[in-house]
């Protein structure tokens, strides 16, 4: 077979949906939030109803907490909030958190095994995106918000831009919250799912909210699934649970008890697949390798998270109310891998290197207190919280790393070896270094209406961020027994907000970030941080939210402009040595709208242009100090589509269709390696048994598509699910 018949390009046939005509149809599906745990609607009846449309996508006029503590509505925060609630996630047939992110304007994810939790948002990834669990972080988002199966969460929040007013250091790109169901005043309800598709992939799932007695009420989720991999021999295994407990202690005092568990097993997991040489221009593969798995044979992640929380709310009156959170986070994470592969120069071997065997031990303690009151200065209507939050984040870890090669393989005809036969592999956790993360914050927002039409929105925080780490290994001069690093930013958000109309209006808002210089601080090493500050991160965001046709549809817009200063690069005189004087920017423009065009037809979605550059930034390549300037980031896309149909021809039948487009993205600094850009399809349908009751087919890259979920190095790249099947019934009672 000749090498034009074996190879597959990533390039994707440009189809009539161009990006332009994407804009045209201003995209984008987000969610009716509901209210706080205290306050929540029953999950349940937004999960099995799903043919109605006069549900909005937007709910620009639902209560949020991820981009303001004031309990504002997206349409009352000058900043571009994203919602998408159950109803949306279960409509679009989003088995995970990643798959639930399409939602956001110009999100694209990853789950590579390496770095599952990799986000790509406004220019930024890594560190610089901060991802939550019921607003709380774990400072290490790349690994730790892998996706998890999305039947116990009740939304996902996301604000773009800094955020760290809100949440601490590590938000220049914007900040993703993942909302746990909670018990809720709402009565009994129990709801049950089951799924069947390709690869054997299947779900058992099941919840209840029960109210007992006067006061109490009690939630319970569990959640299982299973598939075999569309890769060779990657099996996963993975189940949730999640229990909370609501008491009404007093009429004006609450408590919630949320306990959380979290288990995932990944046999011979899906590490990347090689590209072929030569690694310059539009990358290839070899279609034949497309379902490989290089890995060795006893391959393995695993990890099970364990989350506590203990919520004490307080209402003195309608305008004080106290809110106070206790929680424990822990973790434990193990890997078995060999992790690279890589085409010989004529590209007829694969050859397999870099085993590692890692061990992550973490755990999280903190609290956090805040206020809420209602005031007036000067006569003006004013609403405030402020608070107090202090955290101790400790982890270990583990890692045994041999770089090889281990020999090469036959592109498609091999076996690969056990993972401790490897040489120099032995099953023994050494600890490398422990870091301790200690931070103390001061935080506090105002808005106060300075007319009727227009109000101004406030945010200031401080921080005190203890950074310990102790070097379990023989200490060096580059690699200390012990050392301490600490930093104090302050970073704070202003924003006006008009209202042009009840309907419509527009905000503008300048907001600030600080982020780590290099990698993160739950794992920084002496070499990333020594010396170094943290870095500094600026936004001016304008922008408009408005309904129309009478309130039969809703559109947002956001323009924003972002810098961060004080990256960690390669000095210029010496290479070998790191300065913190990088400055990477991006600018962009965000559109997100949804409309029920007629009483049974609904279009939605977004469309999101961004240009991202290193403003400065210098590599080392081998010992030459090389210049980046004007260059893109990698893994990051100029644009990012998403376009989502619902017809319900009759009453009990719901047809659907989506379709997302990804443009091409770079491989690295020197961006001489990308990719094309690519378009997904997928469809649905949906028939309505009964009132509670419902079974849908769908089919996800319906044209299957072969693309690049993320970049793993010039080299390698993990690619995209390719189509899949399956049917779920879905039923509450």
């Amino acid at each position: 077979m000749s090498r034009d018949k074996r190879v597959e390009s990533l390039k994707v046939r440009r189809s009539q949906a161009t990006p332009v005509s994407l804009a045209l149809l201003v995209l984008s599906a987000q969610g009716a939030l509901a209210d706080d745990a205290v306050q929540s609607k029953p999950a349940v009846l937004s999960e099995v109803v799903v043919s109605d449309m006069s549900i909005d996508p937007l709910g620009l006029d639902q209560k949020q907490r991820t981009g303001s503590r004031l309990d504002l509505t997206p349409r009352e925060t000058p900043a571009s909030v994203t919602v998408i609630d159950r109803e949306v996630f279960e409509q679009r047939g989003a088995q995970n958190t990643q798959e639930i992110l399409r939602g956001v304007p110009g999100i694209t994810s990853s789950a590579a095994p390496g770095s599952p939790g990799a986000l790509f948002y406004r220019g930024f990834s890594g560190g610089s995106v901060t991802q939550l669990f019921n607003g709380i972080t774990v400072q290490y988002d790349v690994i730790a918000a892998r996706p998890v199966d999305s039947w116990i969460y009740d939304r996902v929040e996301a604000v773009g831009g800094p955020s760290s007013f809100l949440y601490g250091a590590g938000a220049v790109g914007g900040s993703i919250n993942y909302i746990t169901k909670l018990a809720n005043r709402d009565g009994n309800l129990t709801e049950a799912k089951a799924r069947y598709g390709s690869y054997n992939d299947s779900q058992l799932a099941a919840g209840t909210n029960q109210k007992l007695g006067e006061s109490n009420y009690v939630r319970i989720d569990v959640n299982g699934t299973k598939i075999d991999g569309w890769s060779d021999g990657t099996e996963r295994k993975a189940w949730q649970a999640a229990a909370s407990w609501l008491a009404d202690l007093t009429p004006q005092l609450s408590s919630t008890v949320a306990l959380e568990y979290q288990y995932e097993n990944v046999d011979q997991p899906y590490w990347g697949t090689p590209v072929l040489r030569p690694f310059v221009g539009e990358i290839g593969i070899d279609n034949r390798t497309r379902f490989k798995n290089y890995n060795s044979q006893d391959g393995l992640y695993k990890q099970t998270v364990k989350w506590g929380r203990w919520i004490l709310d307080y209402r003195v009156d309608d305008t004080l109310r106290f809110r106070n959170t206790l929680y424990h986070y822990d973790a434990l994470r193990d890997y078995q891998n060999v992790e690279t592969y890589t085409f010989n120069a004529n590209n007829s071997r694969v050859v397999r290197s870099n085993a590692l065997l890692q061990r992550h031990d973490q755990d999280l303690n903190g609290n956090r207190l805040e206020a809420n009151w209602n005031s007036e200065i000067g006569g003006l209507p004013s609403n405030w919280v402020a608070g107090l939050d202090y955290s101790v984040n400790k982890q270990t870890r583990y890692p045994l790393s041999i770089a090889g090669p281990f020999g090469s393989v036959n592109p498609t005809n091999f076996v690969t070896e056990p993972f401790f036969s490897l040489p120099g592999m032995t099953q023994t956790y050494n600890p490398d270094r422990t870091n301790r993360v200690q931070t103390l914050a001061l935080f506090a927002e105002n808005r106060t209406f300075l007319t009727q039409q227009l109000s101004l929105l406030t945010a200031l925080r401080w921080d005190n961020i203890d950074l310990e780490v102790t070097n379990h290994r023989t200490p060096t001069a580059t690699n200390p027994a012990y050392f301490e690093q600490r930093y104090k930013p302050l970073t704070g958000r202003a924003g006006l907000i008009y209202d042009l109309t009840p309907a419509a209006n527009v905000y503008v808002q300048y907001s600030t970030a600080a982020d780590p210089p290099a990698g993160i601080l739950t794992t920084a090493s002496f070499a990333q941080v020594q010396d170094f500050d943290l870095t500094t991160g600026r936004q001016v965001e304008v922008g408009s939210k408005l309904s129309f046709d009478e309130g039969r549809g809703s559109a947002t817009l956001a323009l924003y402009d972002i810098t961060r200063k004080n990256l960690a690069m390669a000095d210029p005189s010496r290479p070998g040595t790191t300065v913190p004087v990088g400055e990477q920017s991006s600018r962009g423009i965000e559109l997100a709208a949804t409309w029920l065009m007629t009483n049974n037809f609904r279009m939605s979605g977004n469309w999101s242009l961004v240009h991202a550059q290193f403003e400065e930034f210098v590599e080392n390549v081998g010992g030459v100090a090389v210049s980046r300037a004007g260059n893109r980031p990698t893994n990051i896309p100029k644009q990012v589509g998403n376009l989502w149909l619902a017809y319900t021809p009759i009453p009990s039948l719901e047809l659907g269709g989506d379709l997302r487009y990804v443009s091409s993205r770079y491989a690295d600094t020197a961006n001489t390696v990308s990719d094309a850009d690519y378009t997904v399809l997928g469809a649905y349908a949906t028939y309505t048994i009964d009132k509670r009751t419902r079974l849908t087919a769908r089919i996800k890259n319906l044209t299957d598509t072969v693309y690049a979920e993320s970049f793993s190095g010039s080299s390698m790249v993990y690619l995209g699910a390719p189509r899949m099947v399956d049917v779920s019934i879905q039923t509450a009672f």
